[in-house]
């Protein structure tokens, strides 16, 4: 008995070992084909997922750029909080000697003069405001009140420009309106532009030539500042609150806004054109928000 115990486990081993057969080759060819199918498709999944989050990597990234070794990093511009509040209060201060200028004015053209005169000033102070903000951070949902201090969506970014300009607008309200809402607070549907589907060369054609004077204009979803100089032939700026990169408060030249150039609806007015609008600046009304 002791000499079969040791056949009785080569016998038992063999047992098991049948009970589970290799896969025949036919078998193993379908297991590899399936195997395969599984690899692609985690790696087709893992592509498109990358694809429809690629912003947020990229700003993942040019986020931390300065701690990457050996990565040279071009400074953004630096955020003047002081300066946006010394000009505000210098805006604020010619304001109201030209509304009082405006009270006294005794025919209509010396009230002509006075507009004009204030059309100047915020053609000349408005941009400089806006570029107080310049590297100011962008998020969909910042509403920063000063430049450097939190993060502001290129709506809030407008009405704030706005609002530290003298204008009396209801910031939040404001800022939380479709592009044409923003622009009908302040003009006019007659005042507006609206160009769907013209391209950018044709668009960039029409702005340069259009009048002198500070802009707003609406995109597809986006809304920003065009400053067009007096200058003859000099091309316009765009400046804006980029939920593009670098993601922050830019300004940026023609060739530059691609924002501009890639949407297809461009709703536009021109602000400082408005005798209307410098009226009311002047005199301190209240800008009802457009809805």
């Amino acid at each position: 008995m002791k000499k079969q115990a040791p056949i009785a486990k080569k016998r038992a081993k063999k047992a098991a070992g049948a009970a589970t057969p290799l896969p025949s080759r036919p078998g193993m060819r379908r297991y590899k084909i399936v195997l395969l199918l599984v690899l692609i498709g985690i790696l087709l999944g893992t592509a498109a997922y990358a694809y429809a989050k690629r912003q947020e990597i990229e700003r993942y990234f040019f986020e931390r750029r300065g701690k990457i070794p050996g990565v040279k990093v071009e400074p953004l511009p630096v955020p003047d909080a002081q300066r946006w509040q010394i000009l505000r209060k210098d805006l604020e201060r010619w304001r109201i000697f030209y509304a009082e200028k405006y009270r006294k004015a005794g025919s209509t053209t010396a009230r002509q003069a006075v507009i004009m005169d204030a059309r100047n000033l915020l053609e000349h102070n408005l941009p400089e405001l806006m570029r107080c903000w310049l590297g100011t951070g962008w998020d969909f949902n910042g509403t920063a009140k000063e430049p450097g201090a939190g993060k502001i969506a290129c709506g809030y970014f407008v009405a704030t420009v706005m609002e530290g300009a003298g204008f009396h607008i209801k910031r939040s309200p404001l800022a939380q309106q479709a592009s044409q809402n923003i622009l009908r607070t302040f003009l006019p549907q007659s005042d507006l532009h609206l160009r769907v589907g013209v391209p950018y060369k044709t668009y960039r054609a029409e702005i340069s030539r259009g009048k002198p004077g500070i802009y707003i204009v609406g995109l597809d979803t986006h809304v920003g500042f065009i400053v067009v100089p007096n200058e003859n032939g000099k091309d316009y700026r765009f400046i804006h609150s980029s939920g593009a990169k670098p993601w922050c408060v830019v300004e940026e030249n023609a060739d530059q806004a691609k924002v501009l150039q890639n949407s297809n609806y461009r709703v536009i007015g021109n602000l400082t054109a408005s005798d209307a609008l410098i009226t009311k600046w002047l005199k301190g009304e209240d800008f009802p928000t457009f809805r």
